[in-house]
């Protein structure tokens, strides 16, 4: 189908290598030329987070640093003792903390903050206020309780002078709740101050109008209210539109990232469509959130993540990792079985988001606990992804499910442990690229013990974790790291030592602490090009595309597509960016070639686009099938297959917005084309019946959705 398998990037994936094995490497000196730490007061690629820590912030509960803006009678809880009120956090007070140098100490080199536009300002006795930002009334305008445009742009000032950068949280899945009672807002939606609708006053069906979703079915959670928040019809003109208009105005305010919320919930070709357009305005990393819960994995959630255009929200990673280190109901070996599972299903996994908890569960740290927090937090910072701290974690905030996980940040205390581990794990992604970009080895492992080796080019970095309340003796332990002596660069904060490596990679046999933590590094000098990232992972011809990595050296050598050269426009050591170009839309290798003519791996299967993408519903009518069949699209352009049903595009839905036997699905083609396509049915073991007739033919928008409906040929 269309979310076929790629290949992973050779560097990227991961290498299961047992304790007794081998992989050393000799040693080489550092050099100038090595991975080197960002200087302070800049900020790193909009597009690359991998050597980022991410800090998640609910703007409300962080810090009130501008009383003015505090709302006023029954939206606000002085005292924060009403969890679902206002509490007086602002955007102020997130410049302060920046200035002050609680997060640039702390190693924070991007924050996410909650969604910052204009939200309803009612409040319901069970449900609260909009506090947390997520029930929208004008995307166009700002909060009033985090402040004005003027102050949110100081905010993003003050965050690039300290070398952060700014993600923001998107909501393009609903406005707010629409109560029986009428407490609240019905779902009001204004465009930069003018009034356009709400539910119960939608004349134009802006929203969907399908009753609340059960979660019994994808189709279900898409076009179906998610609870009783007033859904959009991004089909619909006016609102495709008015999103993405949106999100353009906020990117123009000098964002550098954007979260999106609820991605399970949207149609997914019609949010290839929403990142299409933040690429073709300003590239910026992308990351939605689709919620998975403990122990749960889906294949369409590894699907989006592939083919959407954004990253995901690592809730594989997230929930395993409470289960090994919070409530002990796996061990070391499940969570390799993630981490393995995770590489061979993520195109590129170290862009997904990591985390150990965050505002849609429970806090991580239990009171009287907060020792397995420090281990979760040492694991989180030194694996494959772009790792995220949930504000007050580092001062062991503890709480239950909303609202109780998102109390008052207590303190700002830089004395605790882990807010020392982050201090000292945070740099150490900047300076030493195995932890950017790096594959991951199992080294040593049991039920209590793990250690796990990143490498990349020639840096390595070892970490070893005995979560138990028992000693283990260890010994087979082999290395990537070069013979020599090695300092645990948590300096003993974990109670970690220093340990010697044998010339033929071996470690001689030690005893491992309860509770203990080592992390061992080598900065090598890569001089021949290694390939870490490239981003974004899709565009279309013209559109500047980044690659990151090392050792591609001082002077340019040359980028390819495929077989095609790239015009290069910035070359250094470790950071090239490069055009897509002038190609047909396809999957293309992406290779990096220095001036002695030595090629990188590639970076497989760069997604071209034929050309700015719309949104366009194919509606086919009677099509009925047999069990275990289903209806696809596939036709002449790229987004449509080529004419290889392998890659044909569904299936199709049939329950919600049509019905069986008439069947629907929303695709991302190319805007103001004429397409030739067909409807097939495809079962179960992969084989197809085409329809009969002459190739269908439709000319798509230029700038809008559209909508093709026809009866199946028999």
């Amino acid at each position: 189908m269309d979310l076929e398998r790629r290949t992973l990037l050779k560097g990227l994936g991961l290498t299961t290598v047992g304790w007794a094995g081998s992989n050393a490497v000799q040693a080489q000196e550092s050099s100038d030329l090595a991975y080197s730490t960002q200087e302070a007061g800049t900020v790193g690629s909009t597009v690359n987070y991998t050597d980022d820590v991410i800090y998640q912030i609910v703007t409300d509960r962080f810090q009130d640093g501008d009383s003015g803006n505090n709302p006023d009678g029954d939206l606000y809880s002085s005292d924060c003792s009403n969890l679902r009120k206002y509490c007086g956090g602002d955007w102020q007070g997130i410049i302060d903390k920046i200035r002050d140098g609680y997060l640039t100490e702390m190693g924070i080199t991007a924050l996410w903050i909650s969604p910052p536009f204009e939200n309803v300002t009612s409040v319901d006795a069970d449900i609260g206020t909009s506090y947390h930002g997520y029930w929208a009334r004008d995307f166009k305008d700002t909060n009033e309780f985090f402040g004005d445009m003027n102050v949110f742009e100081e905010l993003v000032s003050v965050a690039h002078d300290n070398g952060i950068k700014v993600v923001m949280d998107f909501v393009p899945n609903h406005t707010s709740p629409s109560t029986a009672d009428n407490s609240m807002e019905d779902g009001v939606l204004y465009d930069d101050g003018d009034y356009v609708t709400s539910y119960s006053d939608d004349p134009d069906d802006y929203f969907h109008h399908n009753g609340g979703t059960d979660y019994s079915n994808y189709e279900d959670q898409i076009y179906r209210n998610l609870y009783n928040l007033a859904d959009f019809d991004q089909q619909e003109a006016y609102i495709d539109q008015y999103l993405k208009d949106a999100i353009r105005s906020w990117l123009d305010k000098g964002i550098d990232g954007i979260r999106v919320d609820a991605v399970a919930h949207m149609a997914p070709k019609w949010q290839k469509t929403l990142m299409d357009t933040i690429y073709d305005h300003k590239p910026v990393f992308t990351f939605g959130e689709w919620f998975l819960g403990t122990g749960e994995s889906n294949q369409r959630y590894y699907d989006f993540s592939n083919d959407s255009g954004m990253s995901l929200l690592d809730f594989r990673f997230g929930q395993e990792i409470r289960e090994v280190l919070r409530e002990f109901n796996d061990d070391w070996e499940d969570f390799w079985d993630v981490i393995e599972e995770t590489a061979s299903q993520h195109d590129q996994v170290i862009d997904q988001v990591s985390f150990i908890d965050n505002h849609d569960m429970e806090r991580f740290t239990v009171a009287g606990e907060e020792a397995n927090t420090d281990l979760a937090l040492a694991v989180l910072l030194t694996s494959r992804g772009t790792p995220t701290v949930y504000y007050g974690t580092e001062q062991y905030l503890t709480g239950g499910n909303d609202p109780e996980n998102r109390k008052p940040m207590p303190s700002f205390d830089q004395s605790t442990t882990a807010y020392q581990i982050i201090q000292k794990l945070a740099p150490l992604r900047q300076s030493n690229a195995a932890l950017a970009y790096g594959d991951t080895q199992q080294r040593w492992i049991n039920s209590d013990v793990f250690f796990y080796e990143r490498e990349f080019g020639d840096n390595v970095v070892l970490v070893g974790i005995n979560r138990s309340q028992e000693s283990y003796d260890i010994s087979g332990l082999l290395t990537a790291l070069p013979e020599g002596s090695y300092d645990d660069q948590l300096d003993g904060l974990l109670g970690g030592f220093g340990t010697s490596v044998n010339g033929d990679g071996s470690i001689d046999s030690f005893s491992l602490d309860p509770r203990t933590v080592c992390v061992w590094e080598y900065t090598g000098n890569t001089t021949e090009p290694a390939l870490g990232h490239v981003g974004p992972t899709m565009g279309q011809t013209g559109h500047t595309v980044t690659v990151s990595g090392e050792g591609f050296g001082s002077s340019a050598g040359s980028v390819q597509f495929g077989s095609t050269d790239a015009p290069v426009v910035s070359w250094s050591d470790s950071k090239i960016e490069a055009e897509v170009p002038a190609l047909a839309g396809g999957f293309y290798d992406v290779t990096v070639t220095d001036t002695d003519g030595v090629q990188s791996d590639a970076f497989a299967d760069f997604e071209v686009l034929t050309d700015d993408q719309v949104s366009v519903r194919f509606v086919v009518n009677n099509a009925e099938t047999d069990p275990g069949e289903s209806v696809y699209v596939v036709g002449n352009v790229h987004e449509l297959g080529e004419w290889n049903t392998d890659r044909s595009v569904g299936p199709f839905f049939n329950q919600v917005v049509y019905e069986y036997p008439n069947w629907y699905f929303d695709v991302n083609v190319p805007a103001e084309t004429s397409i030739e396509f067909k409807f097939v049915k495809i079962d179960g073991d992969g084989n197809v019946t085409w329809e009969s007739g002459s190739n269908r033919t439709y000319t798509t928008p230029s700038d809008s959705t559209g909508e093709y409906v026809g009866d199946w040929q028999a």
